[in-house]
C-alpha cells in the first residue's frame, strides 16, 4: 500500500472514528441521565409511602413527650400509697414504660432528634429522683414537691417538643 493509499484509508476511517466516539458519549451522558431519572421517581416513589410513617412516628413522640411533662405525668399518674419511694417508682416506671412503648420509632427519626427526646426522658426522671431527696415524708408531699420544683423551669419534655416540631418542618 502506498503512502496515498495509507492516507486515503485514515480519511475515511477518521469521519467514523469520530463519529462512534460523540456516539459514545451521548450513550453515556443518556444512560447517566436515565439513571438519575429513574433513582429520582424511586426516591419520590419512597418518600410518598414512608412520610406518612414518619409523621406518625413523630406524633407517637410528641404524644410521649407530652405524657412525660412533669405536670402531666403527676396529675396522670397518682400515688397508690402514701409511701413517697414506691411513688417516685411508679412515676419512673411509667415514664420507662411509656419509652418501652415507643421504643420502634426511633428507626423513623434522626439521631440528633432521638437523641433529644432520650435526654428528655432521662433529665425528667433526674427531676424526680432530686424530688424525692428532699425530706418529703409523703406521697402526697412529693407530688406537690415534684410540680414546685418544676414550675418555673423549662420541662425538658418542651424543649424536646419543640425540637421534634422543628423537625417535622424540615420534612415539608
Amino acid at each position: 500500500m502506498s503512502g496515498e493509499g495509507i492516507l486515503q484509508m485514515f480519511g475515511f476511517l477518521l469521519p467514523a472514528v469520530v463519529t462512534g466516539v460523540v456516539a459514545f458519549y451521548f450513550f453515556k451522558l443518556h444512560t447517566k441521565n436515565e439513571d438519575g431519572r429513574r433513582r429520582f421517581l424511586l426516591h419520590k416513589d419512597t418518600q410518598k409511602n414512608t412520610l406518612p410513617i414518619r409523621l406518625q412516628a413523630y406524633e407517637r413522640m410528641a404524644l410521649f413527650l407530652e405524657r412525660i411533662s412533669i405536670a402531666s405525668l403527676v396529675v396522670r399518674v397518682a400515688p397508690k400509697s402514701t409511701d413517697k419511694n414506691a411513688y417516685e417508682s411508679l412515676l419512673i416506671k411509667s415514664i420507662e414504660n411509656e419509652f418501652d412503648h415507643n421504643l420502634s420509632q426511633q428507626i423513623y427519626m434522626t439521631d440528633a432528634c432521638w437523641n433529644i427526646i432520650k435526654a428528655a426522658k432521662n433529665a425528667t426522671v433526674q427531676m424526680i429522683r432530686k424530688a424525692a431527696m428532699s425530706e418529703t415524708d409523703s406521697a402526697d408531699k412529693l407530688r406537690e414537691d415534684i410540680l414546685t420544683q418544676t414550675m418555673d423551669k423549662e420541662s425538658p419534655s418542651a424543649t424536646a417538643l419543640a425540637f421534634v416540631k422543628k423537625e417535622i418542618a424540615d420534612l415539608w
